[in-house]
């Protein structure tokens, strides 16, 4: 059951914080301090850089999950596994691929609204669709797909209870629509938060 906890804790508290953070500190590290002038001056496409810095937060992204997936399999060597090793590395790796939308979306709120507020925004929508809508039949809103994937890929509940046996939510039906559903809303946001950054040559 400590693998189950660790899970828990970590997709609808831990990882929408730790991402959340990661975004504001690659966008504030230009804005705060010189507001995207140095930026502005550089010989390169605004759209390009916005880019780049989507692909910096999809890199220490991906290394935290890698972290998070070495110290829940080093917690359950040491404390006894409740969930096999192929299908915590299944679990891993779609935790991943569905918080990717997040990354353009924080960003732009960071631009927008800034530190403090991006992070109760993005923190709340993902508590409460976790708790109200991913056992539900609105499992497909964005934020609460992560939760509603792991019930058939670990086994675990959104609350870190094991699923019972012959629970509908046991129903892998969802992975495959549950991903497309967040990998085409992490392209689309991409596209156009990058247009808006676009706009910064005319300021």
């Amino acid at each position: 059951m400590t693998q189950n906890g660790s899970y828990n804790q970590w997709s609808p508290f831990l990882l929408p914080g730790m991402l959340t953070l990661i975004c504001v500190s690659v966008v504030e590290k230009d804005k705060k301090k010189i507001n995207y002038r140095g930026i502005l001056c550089l010989p390169v496409n605004p759209q390009k850089i916005w880019i780049g810095k989507i692909g910096v937060c999809v890199f220490l992204y991906f290394v935290s999950c890698i972290v998070s997936f070495v110290g829940v399999t080093s917690v359950g060597l040491v404390f006894g596994s409740s969930i096999p090793l192929t299908q915590s590395a299944a679990g891993s790796v779609l935790l991943f691929i569905t918080f990717l939308w997040q990354i353009p979306l924080c960003m732009f709120l960071t631009d927008k609204v800034g530190l403090s507020p991006t992070v109760f925004i993005n923190l709340a929508s993902n508590i409460i669709c976790v708790l109200f809508d991913a056992k539900t039949s609105f499992w497909w809103i964005p934020y609460a797909i992560p939760a509603r994937l792991m019930c058939p890929v670990i086994k675990v509940l959104p609350n870190g209870l094991s699923v019972p046996a012959n629970d509908p939510l046991l129903s892998t039906s969802v992975i495959l629509p549950g991903v497309l559903v967040t990998l085409i809303l992490f392209i689309a946001l991409s596209v156009l938060t990058a247009l808006f950054y676009r706009k910064l040559e005319a300021k």
